[in-house]
């Protein structure tokens, strides 16, 4: 709740960003009794869509869910199926291939719902819609208190300030001056709607959940959508520079460019990019340092990729975010009168957790490009699955 003071209101906590971090930690907080007031950019909840699917992990994003007390109602939105997953070559021919057995492990969610199930389960209000952040700044005068100006102008106070604000964090410049390096690796995503009935090719190639067709150099990676559509990203490993040599919004051309990376590979394959429906969008992927730490800097911290944004080849942003924030909220709530002690304690646990999957995403990153990756993938895949079966017995 926020108090007025001579000059502008103070709110004794500040979440800049709703995206799952920020607003499972907003959830977590509410649900431990604790105010929070959350300031998200975009003009509404349905400025934009959120994207595809999300696998969402046992020992994270699912203990993220039971801290904040919607497990239940997440179950209930689960894509039924959409566990199952395929790694193919570039001839299309299936080199590894598990199915949803219903075993909870890793069960797949529309990113849109899920943030839904976060807002729905907020007090109105909690979130400022339309709250870009322009400008923040420590008051010297009261140590571990910030001025955070937005861009229109408003301006207010906070005793902890909470980057969730993704991977160009305005928060992070209060903690470190690192800034996320692009990774070698670019994106093109692509959608198909209503897949079986217009695409059915590339509906069967992909499969019933998640699907990579990878070559070397250039991967595709998709998911089946609870919708019925197909979304796609093809990967290339690139100078940073190549996109800007496609014009995006000439949708024949980007497509003729972009099927050049795909020369002999099977039609079904090529028909993701051949016959996507509407504009390729192109995101390079960027990534913080591995390992990224910062001293202790007070009233301030940060979760999710604000903290250590890393590429998706671990297949841990979400469930990362999720998971610092519930942990957030939870030292919080289990140190009142003593934010520092929580944030200490938070942050070491923090930097760890970062760490390992950071690494195991660069590693990954590497792997997904490499000479015969489809071979190595599927091989990784087999391992693990083993190993795993191996502990169950």
């Amino acid at each position: 709740m926020a108090t007025d003071t001579p000059h502008h209101p103070h709110y004794p906590i500040a979440i800049i960003g709703a995206g799952l971090g920020g607003l499972t930690a907003a959830r977590v907080l509410h649900v431990r009794g604790v105010d929070a007031a959350v300031f998200e950019l975009e003009a509404s909840r349905g400025t934009r869509t959120q994207g595809g699917m999300l696998d969402i992990h046992e020992d994270s994003g699912q203990r993220a869910l039971r801290a904040a007390g919607l497990f239940e109602d997440f179950v209930k939105i689960i894509h039924a199926g959409g566990e199952s997953s395929r790694i193919l070559d570039q001839h299309a021919t299936v080199l590894y291939e598990d199915f949803d057995d219903g075993s909870f492990e890793r069960p797949e969610v529309d990113r849109g719902q899920l943030r839904d199930l976060l807002l729905d389960s907020l007090p109105d209000g909690m979130v400022r819609w339309g709250c870009a952040l322009a400008s923040v700044r420590a008051l010297d005068e009261a140590p571990g208190r910030h001025e955070v100006t937005l861009a229109g102008g408003e301006t207010f106070t906070t005793d902890l300030l909470i980057g969730a604000d993704g991977a160009w964090s305005k928060v992070r410049k209060l903690v470190t001056d690192a800034w996320p390096e692009y990774t070698g690796i670019s994106f093109l995503e692509v959608d198909l709607f209503d897949a079986d009935e217009c695409h059915p090719e590339e509906a069967a190639v992909v499969g019933g959940g998640m699907f990579f067709a990878l070559g070397g150099e250039t991967g595709i990676l998709g998911h089946r959508e609870t919708d019925g559509s197909l979304h796609c990203y093809l990967a290339h490993r690139a100078d940073e520079g190549w996109l800007d040599t496609i014009d995006f919004t000439d949708v024949e051309a980007s497509k003729t460019a972009t099927l050049r990376l795909l020369d002999g590979w099977a039609p079904q394959l090529r028909g993701l990019v051949a016959n996507a429906d509407g504009r390729i969008t192109p995101r390079p992927i960027h990534a913080l340092p591995v390992g990224i730490t910062w001293k202790r800097s007070p009233g301030v911290t940060l979760l999710g990729d604000a903290a250590h944004v890393m590429s998706p080849f671990a297949g841990e942003g979400a469930n990362l975010a999720m998971h610092d924030a519930s942990q957030l909220a939870l030292a919080i709530a289990d140190n009142p009168g003593d934010v520092e002690k929580a944030l200490s304690a938070y942050e070491e646990d923090l930097f760890t957790r970062a760490e390992i999957a950071a690494a195991d995403s660069a590693e990954s990153l590497e792997l997904t490009f490499s000479e015969d990756s489809a071979r190595k993938t599927a091989a990784l895949f087999i391992e693990r699955e083993n190993q795993s079966g191996a502990e169950g017995r």
